[in-house]
């Protein structure tokens, strides 16, 4: 590290930006941060000795301060007294573009006053908040208003009246954090606006300047450069082409993104350094052809390079590229051009000195993270590769370098890898950068001068696009290659990289022993003893060192991949937030067995005639929060999947959880509900080799040693009379599947929606049973520890009798924050209360997770 001292300071500021993070610095960070610059001058004048291993320690501190002062500085200027205040009025500035999706429009904004209602103050200290940037939804009421929003631009003034409230937290252990997300943003508040009318939007005057004008330029810029897409490109490739070619993603098709995400292709779509590369590449070499001199083409091209990023939409990574391209044409003119590393490392530390938040930010972690892997190991790989032509092993190193390098990253964020990943970037990733990008930019610029020509080079991008668009959909599709991982630990991204650098070395020294066990030298004695020792040498590494690191590595990956916490004894059911619907995952102790009872569903309210109201990518449950959810939880198969009964809010969310993550078996109560999406649920199911299994009162499925499921209703006469039939059933809560479940010695009751109806029914029917049967006082002799509480807390169910005669301990209500049903009810919660059950509420305490081990349940909720 001597050697290399940026690397040294580089990588300490960076840890001490992790302790910060961490630990919180906010207060003293300020006065840490000037006094390690202070000291740090000091030892660079002193030199003492090991001044340097001293800097560094002062470099960490010097750095959690400098992140700690940045972080306390982003704090709110708005303190109502509630965390939702309606009539709240706004007057500032747009200061990003606007969009238009279906009904809902979004901008973020900065205010010059904010006015609360009823006298109340702004801040703890009055003012108008002048500077707060706030994150605007407007949820539009006629289509006609699209057109209205659509004309807004950053920069133009606006006022609007609307409800401010903080924005939502994770609701859900390990779920996407919004609130997080937009604090990383500098946004603390959202507003939310019910219509147009209720807002004012000016445009700027050409007195009126500001930073934002030059955004209002490039803004416009880039809309222009999009519509020369939109004109060229078809529909199913415009969205595409606006993301790989100007950083616009909005428009990209979800499924074509899937599928590209599937296969590790979504560095195409994004803006990155592979986009500088290109073109850089294809600038110099067009400055070069028109007889630029080397001084004029390099300093040429280093001011074309913030324009593209501006053009580009100014992502970490395009950041990240643009200024390492920037420095090495700087030290390219003046002939210093020797480091690639040091380039790497002084354009990390200029971003994250600047920005210090762009630590947390997943492209520029994995931007760094590739880019310093290629500069560091390539060569080394490529050494290693028995191949002879020099660009193929060129191509071959640099794909195996960054699939091995950023895969503990792409586990953690998206928690899926593809084999057929390797072979996809080797073969589609040049014809993307050599075809499609420069062919596709010459044509979106060439159409400015002429569409003719313009349009012939597009048609030629379009039909290689057409091409790789089938080959990407089919790979995508083969879920053989497809693998599931849980979002691993610090300590096993240290392992891994440990044991991926260990193997290198291990290879190197391989070869530099078969290398140098060729060559004869010194006197014939010493060659001898040499040859010997260097021959055991040679033999110790290849049968012992280099297989154990391969080995060790092999390890390393399946914990990752099936991880110890899968072969505990403790069993886990988890009562997950899906908003107003039922989620329930369980994991048996021991074996992991999985079973995922009811998928939440996003209910639709739209009217004929509000398809205008659509929007591009609709938030769906399954897709935007339970299949991650499963996925980043390393659920790689749900052995059964109990559909109670197939309302919207039971069932939508699994047409997601079945085309993502295998299902041996799908267990319902043998009727089907008339409507297309239960069709195309049960078609999917059984186009993946789900098997489909009616169940009725009775029924036990054994999952495990230590855990069985006793099927309480519906009883075969009011579902499926004979197993061979299933009868169309549009009303489906009074046949939902309800299972009381043993597992460790505690006892659970699954009850889906039903109602008193139904509740008074099972008591009946089951009481009249023998307890030879499995009824009686059998089945009530003991207070059950938990009971999920029917149809959401509902006052049509959990009626005194079912209470009387279950006693739960515990009991856990699902239903959505803030749902138009009041769920739950008053009268259910009286009920529940008055007989001392403790009760969880998704709705209030978000996920609730509750463990069993030797019949004990402990319980752990995500809001306290």
């Amino acid at each position: 590290m001597a050697e290399r001292p940026v690397v040294l300071i580089v990588l300490c500021w960076t840890l001490g930006y992790v302790l910060a993070y961490v630990w919180g610095l906010q207060t003293a960070g300020i006065y840490m941060a000037l006094a390690g610059i202070a000291f740090s001058a000091l030892l660079a004048a002193a030199k003492p000795r090991g001044w340097m291993w001293l800097l560094a320690a002062v470099t960490v501190l010097t750095a959690a301060g400098w992140y700690g002062a940045y972080d306390d500085r982003n704090r709110t200027l708005i303190a109502p007294a509630a965390e939702e205040v309606e009539q709240v009025a706004f007057r500032g500035r747009l200061v990003t573009p606007v969009t238009v999706d279906g009904d809902r429009v979004s901008f973020q904004a900065v205010a010059e006053s904010v006015k609360l209602p009823d006298a109340q103050r702004v801040g703890e200290e009055g003012g108008e908040a002048r500077g707060e940037k706030l994150q605007v939804s407007v949820r539009l009421l006629k289509q006609e208003e699209q057109l209205m929003a659509a004309s807004w631009r950053r920069g133009d003034r606006i006022e609007m009246t609307g409800t401010l409230k903080r924005p939502s937290e994770a609701r859900n252990f390990g779920a996407f954090d919004y609130r997080r997300y937009l604090y990383m943003h500098h946004i603390h508040w959202q507003l939310t606006v019910k219509g147009t009318e209720a807002i004012v939007v000016t445009a700027p005057g050409r007195g009126d300047w500001g930073v934002w004008r030059l955004g209002r330029w490039n803004d416009r810029f880039r809309d222009a450069l999009a519509s020369k897409v939109d004109a060229l490109f078809p529909e199913e490739q415009s969205g595409f082409m606006k993301g790989m070619l100007i950083g616009l993603t909005d428009e990209i098709d979800p499924e074509q993104f899937d599928a590209f995400s599937r296969l590790g292709l979504t560095h195409i779509i994004a803006i990155s350094g592979l986009n500088v590369a290109i073109f850089l590449g294809c600038l110099i070499w067009l400055l070069r052809r028109i007889g630029l001199t080397r001084e004029t083409y390099l300093w040429t091209a280093m001011g074309f390079i913030p324009l593209y990023i501006a053009a580009t939409g100014g992502s970490p990574s395009i950041v990240r590229a643009g200024m390492m391209a920037m420095i090495g044409l700087y030290a390219a003119y003046r002939n210093r051009l020797k480091d690639g590393l040091h380039l790497a490392f002084i354009t990390g530390l200029a971003m994250l000195a600047w920005h210090p938040y762009y630590l947390t930010d997943v492209s520029f972690q994995l931007s760094f993270l590739v880019t310093i892997g290629i500069i560091v190991l390539v060569p080394k790989v490529s050494k290693l590769l028995p191949v002879t032509n020099v660009k193929l092993r060129d191509a071959l190193s640099i794909t195996l370098v960054a699939q091995f390098v950023s895969f503990p990253l792409t586990i953690y964020y998206f928690n899926q890898f593809s084999l057929l990943s390797f072979a996809a970037n080797l073969a589609l990733v040049p014809v993307f950068s050599l075809v499609v990008m420069p062919v596709g930019t010459v044509a979106m610029l060439l159409g400015f001068v002429s569409m003719e020509a313009g349009g012939i080079l597009a048609w030629i991008v379009e039909k290689v696009n057409g091409l790789l668009f089938a080959v990407v959909t089919w790979c995508s599709e083969l879920r053989l290659f497809q693998t599931i991982w849980p979002s691993p630990t610090v300590g096993w991204m240290v392992f891994y990289y440990g044991g991926l650098a260990g193997l290198v070395w291990l290879g190197l020294q391989r070869k530099q022993q078969v290398e140098s066990a060729s060559e004869d030298s010194g006197p014939m004695l010493d060659s001898v003893l040499v040859m010997h020792w260097k021959t055991r040498l040679h033999r110790w590494n290849r049968r012992v060192l280099l297989p154990g690191a391969v080995i060790g590595l092999g390890l390393v990956l399946w914990a990752g991949y099936r991880p110890l916490q899968e072969y505990s004894r403790q069993g886990k059911v988890q009562f997950i937030d899906v908003g107003q619907g039922d989620s329930i995952l369980i994991h048996s102790p021991g074996e992991a067995r999985h079973i995922l009872v009811d998928g939440g569903g996003t209910v639709s309210f739209r009217k004929p005639g509000e398809s205008w109201k659509e929007r591009r990518d609709p938030y769906e449950i399954g897709r935007k929060t339970l299949v991650p959810l499963l996925k980043k939880r390393g659920i790689q198969q749900i052995d059964e999947l109990i559909v109670t009964h197939q309302d919207e809010d039971h069932f939508g969310g699994l047409q997601a959880v079945l085309e993502d993550i295998p299902v041996k078996r799908l267990l319902f109560n043998g009727t089907l509900k008339p409507i297309p999406k239960v069709k195309q649920l049960f078609e999917t199911a059984l186009a993946r080799g789900t098997q489909l299994v009616p169940i009725q009162a009775g029924d036990r499925l054994k999952v495990g040693a230590d855990t069985e499921l006793l099927f309480l209703f519906p009883f075969s006469e009011m579902a499926q009379p004979e197993r061979t039939t299933v009868r169309l059933e549009s009303d489906q809560n009074p046949i939902s599947l309800v299972f009381m479940m043993k597992m460790g010695g505690t006892r659970w009751l699954f009850t889906g929606d039903i109602g008193v109806k139904q509740e008074l029914e099972l008591l009946e029917r089951w009481s009249a049973l023998t307890p030879e049967q499995g009824g009686g006082l059998h089945l009530l002799e003991q207070p059950i520890d938990v009971l999920k509480v029917a149809h959401h807390g509902s006052k049509s169910s959990t009626a005194d009798p079912w209470l009387e005669a279950w006693r739960p301990k515990q009991a856990v209500i699902s239903a959505g924050a803030n749902n138009v049903y009041g769920h739950p009810s008053p009268q259910v919660m009286k009920r529940l209360s008055s007989r001392g059950t403790l009760i969880h509420r998704t709705d209030r305490h978000g996920e609730v997770q509750m463990m069993v081990k030797e019949g004990q349940i402990s319980v752990r909720r995500k809001l306290e």
